[in-house]
């Protein structure tokens, strides 16, 4: 299965209109008990969550995964900093990009695949304020070009 596939719990959907992705790698995740359960029922907001290298190893922050309702004592933090999981080959890489001026790691999507929690970490360069106006120019371009196209198919 390629990069990306399985059944999509979370995307970051603000990640792809802020930064440019480069490059993408898939990391399992470091999770406790009770996490993977509130992951399945899809309680996790990627929103402001970013990834940072500490010691030769990637951590996710803020990535918010609500308590499981039936956790009772054993639940987790909502916002505990999660250890990712890379080869050490793409965490040197990860490690050398990231250290270029403007680049950053961003998690994209979280998904299941073969029954493990999977998350999709985008390589990204932040995009200027001109380059996202341009891009929403484009979005809607798109849109009213299809939009035109649909309205002739339906008249023909």
């Amino acid at each position: 299965m390629p990069k990306g596939e399985g059944k999509l719990i979370a995307q970051n959907k603000k990640a792809r209109h802020d930064y440019a992705v480069e490059e993408t790698y898939e990391a399992g995740l470091v999770l406790q008990g009770t996490e993977i359960k509130a992951i399945r029922g899809g309680r996790v907001n990627l929103k402001d969550s970013f990834a940072r290298v500490q010691n030769g190893e990637i951590f996710v922050h803020n990535m918010h995964i609500s308590p499981y309702e039936q956790g009772n004592r054993f639940n987790h933090e909502p916002l505990r900093t999660r250890k990712l999981l890379l080869h050490k080959k793409q965490i040197n890489k990860l490690i050398g990009d990231s250290n270029e001026a403007g680049y950053s790691i961003v998690p994209l999507k979280l998904y299941i695949k073969n029954g493990v929690a999977k998350l999709l970490i985008g390589l990204a360069r932040g995009k200027k304020k001109y380059d996202k106006r341009e891009d929403l120019k484009r979005k809607e371009a798109n849109r009213s070009i299809q939009r035109e196209l649909a309205q002739r198919q339906k008249g023909m």
